[in-house]
């Protein structure tokens, strides 16, 4: 059995992935990122850097003590490990190393950059263009490696692996991205050929309980986002136009009584 640390997020729907292919027991233990149950000191000694997904594995390999892991890219290289599913043997380097590259890809690029384009394109107090357009690039850039790369290939690796499971859901955001589809058809059909799939379905599924039409409220975007009362809801700046007629009326009459009484 494995308990499943998860909230419907695109990390939390990579690991869901995995377990629906393999048909592996588990069971999900919400972590309401919104509500701050990253931080729960019996969470932390899970995922010490209060982010799920996490799991914890009650039948390691080796017979051992329940095994737990952390960070998404591992859970699904240990989970592969594990079945012998989804990655090539280390007998077979070539097609194993083009799996890992295209996993490690996304953990350092795809992921990071567009969950960044997300955030100053979408729940940053302050729009900052050269953040949201810095972002916005990477992302399009990266958006273009991946269609290259699928233009020649069915799946990243060449057969569907956990490199794909990595990507495919941080691509379903593109529109939050900014990002035309149309002009990488590659990524549609590949897209399509995962939604095909009927453990994809049954993945989904299993974060149905989140409405993600619900806007984000400020406790939450405080704790995600580690933002102050004052950042969520800043005070008006003081205004720099000139004073209103009246205003002006007043100072007039105070600069006259000024003159009559000779102080001015």
């Amino acid at each position: 059995m494995i308990d499943l640390y998860y909230w419907p997020t695109p990390n939390g729907h990579k690991i869901t992935l995995f377990l629906e292919e393999c048909a592996l027991d588990y069971r999900i233990q919400r972590v309401d990122i919104g509500a701050g149950d990253q931080f729960k000191p019996e969470f932390l000694k899970i995922s010490p850097n209060n982010r799920m997904p996490a799991i914890i594995d009650h039948a390691p390999a080796d017979g051992g003590e329940a095994i737990a892991i952390f960070e998404s890219g591992a859970i699904l290289l240990y989970l592969a490990e594990k079945t012998g599913q989804f990655l090539p043997p280390a007998s077979d380097p070539r097609g194993r190393k083009s799996v890992l590259e295209w996993l490690f890809w996304q953990m350092a690029g795809f992921g990071p950059m567009l969950g960044q384009n997300h955030h100053f394109s979408s729940y940053a107090p302050e729009k900052i263009p050269y953040a949201i357009n810095r972002y916005q690039n990477e992302s399009r850039r990266l958006y273009r490696v991946m269609n290259e790369r699928l233009e020649q290939h069915a799946f990243l690796a060449g057969h569907y692996s956990i490199a794909d499971m990595a990507c495919y859901p941080w691509s379903l955001y593109y529109e939050r991205q900014n990002i035309d589809l149309s002009e990488f058809p590659a990524i549609v059909a590949w897209q399509a050929r995962i939604a095909a799939r009927p453990a994809t379905a049954r993945a989904y599924a299993q974060g149905a309980f989140r409405d993600s039409a619900q806007p984000m409220t400020d406790a939450a975007r405080k704790l995600l986002f580690g933002l102050s009362d004052a950042q969520i809801n800043p005070l008006p700046e003081p205004s720099s136009a000139p004073p209103d007629s009246a205003d002006k009326s007043r100072e007039s009459g105070t600069a006259d009584k000024s003159r009559e009484s000779g102080t001015a």
